[in-house]
This record gives structure tokens, sequence and C-alpha cells, in this order.
């Protein structure tokens, strides 16, 4: 039964998450703000009162495809956050750019993760085989490797969590200050953030069930 839990409680949470993302994004991304400036203007206008002249800001291809890349210095807008001047662009763009005053402010959290991502994606490579020989097979040295690879994973998700919680907070606060939103439009911008949140949330939370089903798994076999 506990096992049964770890699995479906996260599936549910990661489908409520995303749900929610779609919904909220597909609403404010129809509301346009009232100053009508663009999400790629509002991200710079954000890194330049930072004083943040050297990162560079392009439109990417896909949904929801926005990062900042703190290793090349450049800040990737998806065409409808990088051209649109909805609340919800506007608070996406915004976003990203706090990403970039974490990296000018050598933001602890944000350095400490970006210092786990090689290991990270090294660990997820490894987990398809971890997967199948351990769960399938029942080979309890990969079972053991399994708690320790979605240890690392619940590790990375888990710091994830204060830096995008700081650069939603960093945004929201820039936008106010410089004055591309007003008040009455904030809420917007609040549900779009909040609602990415919680994507981050959903995360963490499958990373740790996947993290204790494997632990459970090395103990039963003892």
């Amino acid at each position: 039964m506990t096992i049964l839990l770890l699995i479906i409680v996260p599936l549910i949470l990661a489908i409520w998450a995303q749900s929610k993302i779609s919904r909220t994004y597909s609403h404010w991304s129809k509301v346009p703000s009232l100053g009508r400036i663009t999400g790629a203007e509002a991200a710079d206008a954000v890194m330049r009162k930072a004083g943040i002249h050297d990162v560079e800001i392009v439109p990417i291809r896909g949904h929801l495809t926005d990062h900042y890349d703190p290793l090349h210095k450049r800040l990737a807008l998806s065409e409808e956050n990088f051209h649109g001047t909805s609340l919800a662009a506007l608070g996406v763009a915004a976003h990203e750019a706090g990403h970039a005053i974490q990296h000018k402010k050598k933001y602890i959290p944000l350095q400490f993760r970006s210092a786990l991502i090689p290991v990270t994606n090294f660990a997820s490579q490894l987990l398809p085989f971890i997967i199948l020989g351990g769960f399938f097979l029942g080979i309890l040295g990969l079972i053991k490797a399994g708690v320790i690879i979605y240890l690392i994973l619940t590790v990375f998700q888990l710091v994830t969590l204060p830096v995008e919680y700081d650069a939603s907070r960093r945004a929201k606060k820039e936008l106010m200050s410089l004055g591309i939103l007003q008040q009455s439009e904030m809420p917007g911008v609040n549900q779009t953030l909040n609602a990415a949140a919680l994507t981050y949330v959903a995360a963490f939370v499958a990373s740790l069930a996947n993290l204790l089903y494997f632990f459970m798994l090395s103990r039963r076999d003892h």
C-alpha cells in the first residue's frame, strides 16, 4: 500500500501542477499589459537596473521553454514571451531576468544548483538502466545505485525551490519598481509565477517518492 501511494500521489500531483500552469498561463497570456511592453523589453529593463549589460536576450522555439543560461550569459524566451505583451509574458520574462540577477550577485543556492547540473545530468542518463535492472530484474546492486541517484536528484530539486521562488520574488519587485506593471496587474503575474512554482514542488515530491521507493526496495532485500 505504501509503495502504491509513493507512485500514485506524486503522479497525481505532477498532473495537477502541469494542468494548473497550462490553464493559468493560457488565461493570462490573453490579457495584455497596460504599458504594452514586450517580454524581451521587460527582461532587458530588469537586468539593466541591476547593472547587467552583458546578457543576450534571444527568442527560442517551443512552449514555455524560457530559461537563463549562466554559462553563456544568455536569457532565452519562448517566442510568445519574447514578443508578447501579456501579463504572463512579462511575468515569465522578468522571472528569467531574476535568475540573471542571482548569477550576478552570486546567489549561493543558484551556484550550488549550477554545480550539481553535470552530476544530475549524468545520474539521469543512468536511470533507465537502474530502473530496468533494479526494478524489473531485482538486482540489489542497481537498487542501491538507484537510492544514490535519486538522492542526488532529490537534493537538486530541493535546491531548485529557493532558486525559483527567489527569482519570482525579484521579478515581482522589479516589475513594480520600474513601473512596468501597475498594482492592478500584479494578480496575473502572481498567479502565473505561483502556478509555475508548483511544477517544481511536484518535481521535488516525485524525486523524494522515488528515493523512498528505492530505499524501501533496498531494505526489503536485506
